[in-house]
């Protein structure tokens, strides 16, 4: 994902703290340890989370709550027409357990 350069301020600001509803959404779809990075230098965010199904995650996007979430983001990012943020998935090149 990519933030706005000079809305980085303003989007952490926005997910500290992150709604109480999305939050539960997130929990009751399976996902812990969610974290978000930024790279400074090219502003684009790594999130990082562990979830118990893609089929879970994927069905987070379905929920109101989620939309009104991307709406109230929409300012700060590059995003879908959707408001989804627009996003790449990463391969994964090394991993050790």
């Amino acid at each position: 994902m990519k933030v706005y350069r000079d809305k980085i301020d303003v989007y952490t600001q926005r997910h500290n703290p992150i709604w109480p509803e999305l939050e539960a959404v997130l929990k009751e779809h399976g996902v812990h340890n969610y974290s978000i990075f930024l790279d400074a230098e090219t502003d684009i965010l790594f999130g990082y989370a562990e979830v118990e199904s893609e089929e879970k995650w994927d069905a987070i996007a379905d929920t109101e709550i989620c939309r009104k979430w991307w709406g109230y983001m929409a300012d700060l990012m590059e995003t879908n027409e959707d408001d989804s943020p627009v996003s790449k998935d990463l391969e994964q090149v090394f991993y050790m357990p």
